[in-house]
């Protein structure tokens, strides 16, 4: 089909003709058609309080998001109209889930899918319409819906009342004895005309002998006049042929044309003249707005260097702006990080008070004081006794040291302190 050939990647150019690009209306008119053969106005648009679509719906762009609603939940109707049990769409869902959904229950009619599911989220375009289309279709298969002959109105044609007289004779009743005279003549097969011989054999013989029989003299006529216009009166109704008028023939309508033709000819001259006058005012005008652009421009151009400055200017701090603020922002983590650590401690030091504030802690640690300071005394008594031991034990040693040195020697040289 031709909603067939122009689906695809927007990449490719097929010569179709001026009106291809026409065709999505054509093809929305008729899923219009389809739509109220299902009496969608009933069972979807009443019952899901939306409005009607119209007949180029889905081939304009008005409003994407209202419109990729209506092509999902008219998408969703139309299969489980046609047997498919699908959910009704939300206005919160995913529309990426909500498209492959559809796309799926399409393909599983057999239908081929060739573009990108993108086409579909901006609601309109041939795309949707061709989905809604093939899916019309399987709900009219479902239904069991056969397309029936169609019924052309008869076209009532308007004809004169023409009031005939029986000595008027009609271009058809002429017509017909001009047939019925000739038909003696003619052959049984009336395809192929046939030339009569004889009849032309007779014509020329005629030919000949009046020919041969003309009076050497002028003929003077012995009628009666009165009685010439007698007959004459008597066979004139007889000769009268009525001719109907049809008004399809394009002669009916000549005069008129030419009245029209007249008629612009003369709207065009006058028209003319005023159209040239707009033109020449236009024409000054825009000459006059010409001038004065310049005249502005010129009286603006120091202005102008101005704000391109200060739109530098502006893009500078704009970019220091940015840098500052990104410091800021480490800074702002680093004060967190810190701030976090900070109550930490807090709660720590805060255990610690507590922990501080009870009474049986100190009682022991006291405790222990006390007889770390008793054992410290009875070590300093023991070091006491060991020194005076070693001191006694020194003095002795020192003594017989003595002793043996007045006993080997004598005299005072030997004596050691």
């Amino acid at each position: 089909m031709t909603e067939d050939k122009r689906r695809g990647g927007g990449d490719e150019v097929e010569d179709g003709g001026p009106g291809l690009i026409y065709m999505p209306f054509v093809i929305m008119e008729e899923l219009l058609d389809k739509l109220r053969l299902l009496d969608y106005e009933k069972d979807f648009s009443k019952k899901m309080n939306l409005k009607p679509v119209n007949r180029h719906y889905f081939a304009v762009q008005t409003n994407p998001g209202e419109q990729f609603y209506m092509f999902t939940s008219l998408a969703a109707w139309l299969l489980n109209k046609a047997g498919r049990p699908f959910d009704q769409p939300q206005e919160y869902d995913d529309p990426n889930a909500t498209i492959s959904s559809l796309l799926d229950e399409v393909r599983k009619y057999g239908h081929a899918i060739d573009f990108p599911p993108s086409k579909l989220k901006q609601g309109w375009g041939e795309h949707c319409i061709y989905i809604l289309d093939r899916l019309a279709d399987e709900a009219l298969k479902s239904t069991n819906f056969t397309w029936g002959r169609p019924h052309y109105p008869e076209e009532e044609m308007d004809e004169e009342n023409i009031v005939e007289d029986d000595s008027e004779l009609t271009l058809n009743e002429i017509e017909k004895s001009m047939a019925i005279g000739s038909s003696d003549v003619e052959d049984v097969d009336e395809d192929e005309p046939l030339m009569d011989l004889e009849g032309m054999k007779k014509l020329n013989m005629n030919k000949q002998t009046f020919e041969s029989s003309k009076p050497e003299e002028i003929l003077e006529s012995t009628t009666d006049a009165a009685d010439w216009k007698l007959e004459v009166e008597r066979v004139m109704p007889q000769l009268k042929v009525t001719i109907r008028t049809d008004n399809k023939d394009w002669r009916v309508h000549l005069e008129q044309m030419h009245q029209h033709h007249e008629g612009i000819k003369t709207s065009l001259d006058e028209s003319k003249v005023h159209l040239d006058k707009l033109q020449d005012e236009i024409s000054r005008t825009l000459e006059k707005i010409s001038s004065r652009e310049k005249y502005i421009n010129s009286q603006l151009e120091h202005h102008l260097v101005d704000f391109r400055q200060a739109q530098d200017a502006l893009a500078e701090t704009k970019e220091k702006y940015r840098q500052a603020s990104g410091g800021v922002t480490e800074r702002s983590r680093m004060l967190a990080e810190i701030t976090e650590e900070l109550e930490k401690i807090k709660q720590e030091m805060d255990e610690r008070g507590s922990s501080m504030t009870d009474g049986a802690p100190l009682v022991k640690v006291k405790q222990a004081i006390q007889l770390l300071k008793k054992e410290n005394t009875q070590m300093d008594i023991r070091a006491g006794v060991v020194e005076h031991i070693l001191l006694q034990a020194k003095l002795k040693d020192k003594t017989l040291q003595n002793k043996q040195v007045h006993s080997s020697g004598g005299g005072n040289e030997g004596f050691v302190i």
